[in-house]
């Protein structure tokens, strides 16, 4: 190894003794029925501090010690506020060594080697002016480590059609600790690149994301799930079109997923269809994925982790989808009319929020939901009293009755009628009858 080399191994050891010192202090014990050492792990990938180079050591060794410590300091970057019992014994300040220690290691490679590969990353059509120097390390290091990653997840993995004895099976032949690492470090490495610089290292992200999708673990889909989340408000729509079919299949697969990804997966599920499909609402992809979501919220309505997940991030899908949600009201209202009524008031004001836009977008034309909505909207409106976000609600209440009154005009008026002498509406009657300007509710 030449001299420059032999610096710069010195500096990397350097770097990595912080994390190697505070990693050995902590007391591990791997999680009940896994047998697999993360801790050992990831000493394994620090670069051995007593090895003495020899003069045969080559550039392709030294760069491997880099890649093995910088997927050491991406595991320990991305656990940060993670739940999941591998890794959640990571302490904070060991996260803050391993990303401090990374940055120095992009520094030190930028200023003191020259080695950056301009013809390999400009290959991939990256302007290196715009690439920070820990940009640069990223991208250089992701067209080594996301094939390996991708190997990593789908040696657990099984196929669709397969039982929870496969699972079984397969966990024995390799551990799942094994997949859910790599897709910790995927998702670290995915996450670090922006755009204008994301769209052109698609051809290596959704491979690796789709195996971690395809993969039967909730933490590994994810971790897949966010990687799929940051690369769709990174990129142009055309830098997808290749890719669109596939991902959008995947997303469709996984929307039954467990609860605590549901929320990830209906994310990425609207950002993407969003983005690949945008202003064409007669796509089937809108519709598929639509009723995937609905056909899943029918199964549960009562579980307010996913109403609230949906009801949250489902507005850019609607607004897409436009008019034709016209078809889908069979699904949606029936759901809206059982929310409207749900314990929390954040439910309360999130459906009537949504059952604004939805009316706004369609003009509820063509629907026999007139009279009911009007109904259920009154008895809202009394139940308010008792809530603590009765202010709120109540002026949503009234925001929508009085779109009801423009659009459905005779409608409206028949529906409201049998409530007009209610002694408990004074305020909605007073309303209807003088015309007062109701306040918007951001």
């Amino acid at each position: 190894m030449s001299n420059s080399f032999t610096s710069l191994r010195h500096e990397l050891i350097q770097l990595s003794e912080p994390v190697r010192d505070y990693l050995r202090k902590i007391q591990y014990k791997p999680p009940e029925g896994s047998n697999v050492s993360v801790k050992s792990m990831l000493e394994s990938l620090l670069p051995t501090k007593n090895s003495t180079p020899n003069s045969n050591s080559s550039e392709n060794e030294f760069f491997e010690e880099v890649k093995d410590f910088s997927l050491c300091c991406a595991l320990l970057v991305s656990c940060e506020g993670s739940k999941c019992g591998l890794i959640s014994w990571i302490p904070p300040k060991l996260s803050i060594l391993a990303k401090a220690a990374f940055q120095e290691l992009s520094k030190v490679l930028s200023d003191c080697l020259d080695v950056k590969h301009p013809k390999r990353i400009g290959e991939l059509g990256l302007d290196l002016t715009l690439l920070s120097n820990e940009e640069r390390l990223v991208v250089e290091l992701m067209i080594q480590v996301l094939p390996l990653l991708k190997e990593s997840i789908k040696t657990s993995s099984i196929d669709g059609s397969d039982d929870g004895d496969d699972i079984l099976a397969a966990s024995a032949r390799t551990p799942v600790a094994y997949a859910v690492v790599a897709a910790y470090q995927l998702r670290w490495f995915v996450t670090q690149v922006d755009y204008p610089h994301m769209g052109k290292l698609c051809f290596l992200v959704i491979p690796c994301a789709l195996t971690a999708l395809d993969h039967w673990s909730p933490e590994v889909k994810g971790q897949g799930m966010i990687s799929f989340i940051h690369l769709a408000k990174n990129v142009n729509p055309s830098e997808l079109s290749w890719y669109e079919d596939v991902i959008l299949d995947a997303c469709c697969q996984n929307i039954a997923s467990s609860d605590d990804i549901w929320h990830l997966v209906v994310e990425m599920s609207v950002l993407l269809v969003t983005c690949t499909q945008q202003s064409n609402p007669r796509s089937p992809w809108y519709e598929r994925i639509l009723n995937e979501m609905l056909g899943h919220l029918e199964r549960q309505p009562k579980n307010k982790d996913r109403r609230i997940a949906w009801l949250e991030l489902v507005e850019p899908l609607l607004n897409a989808v436009g008019l034709l949600l016209l078809a889908h009201f069979r699904s949606i209202f029936p759901l809206f009319f059982k929310w409207m009524h749900a314990d929390d008031d954040q439910t309360v004001l999130l459906v009537l929020k949504r059952t604004q836009t939805v009316m706004k977008l369609t003009w509820i034309r063509n629907t026999p939901y007139v009279e009911r909505l009007v109904d259920e909207l009154v008895v809202l409106f009394k139940e308010a009293a008792l809530r603590r976000a009765r202010e709120d609600i109540r002026t949503h209440v009234l925001q929508i009755l009085v779109l009801l009154q423009k659009c459905k005009g005779l409608q409206f008026e028949a529906a409201w009628e049998k409530h007009r002498d209610d002694p408990n509406l004074t305020t909605l009657a007073s309303f209807f009858s003088e015309r007062y300007i109701v306040p918007v509710v951001e």
